[in-house]
């Protein structure tokens, strides 16, 4: 495997972040990958990464504007729309690149970047394939059953007088991505063990994660809803891998949009024994998604009865 630095622009910003190339393989298919609420791009991407290299992909991993070693302004502000403008500008770029099949490229996306890649695979027909892990689909309910009832008015309020503020041209407040005091502390993702398995990973290995985010995040986050765009997923082949029982971003949901999906060539991985943190905490168990989702993308793209089976020069 081979890798090196690329950026690009977006809406103005300058994007940066790593293209993976496999080793002996001719104009690959590329997958266009980033990451979730706060993430950068050395977070779990990588891991995904290397089992799609092994069976002849190359990715294409980035830091969102606002975000990592990206440009944009105000830091730590997500957007979804305009993240998923960055997938799509992330996209265009791909299509510049000689090294790759133009013809054959597709999205990926976990927890928030997980909903993200449906919206995309629905608004661009240059986009071949999608995948998904674990992903945000409906932002309000999520908010109200992650926060419970009292927490969940607590935040409603902060988000109500964090508008005001902002009419009056202050900045939108910070606020922890997640805390290990929730219940003296309002943050994003209101679990402690969110926050002392992403503070692990920032020292172990994302030293650019930065654990908090505007309070307009949270209030974009509540008006996010992905099933519109699954069921424009009439020929877009796509791969939902969930955790069973996940409570974080609500396997119950996540199943609403599959099925909506119309996409015949489309398949859900309830994955046992794991939930939605510990695909960031423990190997064994993000290897159990990733190898999942490697085996269908290689079935896809280089399987004998595949769709868009091109056999390697």
């Amino acid at each position: 495997m081979q890798t090196r630095d690329i950026e690009f622009n977006s809406c103005g910003d300058t994007i940066r972040g790593t293209l993976y190339m496999p080793d002996g393989v001719k104009n690959p298919p590329l997958v266009v990958m980033a990451g979730g609420w706060c993430y950068v791009k050395e977070i779990v991407m990588p891991y995904y990464a290397d089992d799609f290299v092994e069976i002849g992909c190359a990715c294409l991993i980035f830091d969102y504007r606002c975000f990592g070693d990206s440009d944009g302004l105000p830091r730590q502000h997500i957007d979804p729309w305009g993240q998923i403008e960055d997938y799509r500008n992330a996209v265009s770029f791909a299509k510049t690149l000689d090294e790759i099949d133009a013809d054959r490229i597709g999205v990926w996306g976990i927890s928030y970047s997980g909903g993200h890649a449906i919206c995309v695979a629905a608004l661009d027909t240059r986009v071949k394939f999608a995948l998904s892990v674990v992903p945000v689909v409906d932002g309000f309910p999520t908010m109200r059953r992650c926060h419970g009832e009292r927490k969940f008015a607590a935040i409603q309020k902060l988000i109500l007088d964090d508008r005001e503020a902002r009419q009056r041209g202050e900045p939108s407040q910070m606020i922890a991505m997640a805390t290990t005091d929730p219940d003296n502390e309002i943050s994003s993702w209101p679990f402690p063990h969110v926050c002392t398995i992403f503070q692990d990973i920032k020292e172990r290995e994302a030293p650019n994660h930065i654990h908090e985010n505007t309070l307009e995040s949270v209030e974009l986050l509540m008006q996010y809803d992905v099933m519109p765009y699954a069921k424009r997923l009439y020929e877009t082949p796509y791969m939902m891998a969930i955790a069973k029982g996940d409570n974080i971003t609500s396997s119950d949901l996540e199943i609403d949009v599959f099925n909506a999906v119309p996409c015949p060539n489309k398949k859900l991985a309830i994955v046992e024994g794991v939930d939605h943190m510990s695909l960031y905490s423990n190997n064994e168990h993000l290897e159990k998604v990733s190898s999942a989702q490697a085996i269908w993308l290689r079935d896809l793209l280089f399987g004998p009865d595949a769709l868009l089976a091109q056999a390697a020069e």
